[in-house]
């Protein structure tokens, strides 16, 4: 189902927002990598925001979004001051992490190696 016109506008604004408290809050360089709130989706009666985070040359990216999940109170009461004259009701917040970008480094392995491969087999042809 096709998200509506309002769910993205509160999408982005808890996107925008929760993007600007991880900076504040120091939560967007951890342990020599980076963190970002890849995408947010929030359900149709906007109750819930599923935020997804990405995480970039991090260590142990399971502890640090159980750390994040951990505080997860506090975040929404962040979120809560900065958008409350926008919101009436902040959604709850639920954080997932956002493995895309191992997805496409483990694609471009694949392709790198299906391209080499392929120029091995047209270098053995050409010889023979």
């Amino acid at each position: 189902m096709e998200e509506s016109k309002r769910q993205k506008q509160v999408g982005q604004l808890v996107l925008e927002e929760m993007s600007d408290i991880f900076q504040r809050e120091g939560m967007n360089i951890v342990d020599g990598g980076m963190v970002s709130i890849s995408k947010v989706m929030v359900t149709p009666d906007l109750l819930e925001a599923r935020i997804y985070i990405s995480f970039f040359q991090v260590k142990d990216a399971a502890k640090l979004l159980h750390e994040i999940k951990e505080r997860t109170k506090e975040w929404r009461n962040i979120l809560g001051k900065r958008v409350k004259n926008q919101l009436r009701r902040v959604p709850d917040l639920h954080f997932f992490a956002d493995d895309t970008l191992d997805h496409v480094f483990k694609m471009e392995e694949l392709f790198k190696k299906l391209n080499d491969e392929r120029e091995e087999k047209g270098l053995n042809q050409e010889s023979q």
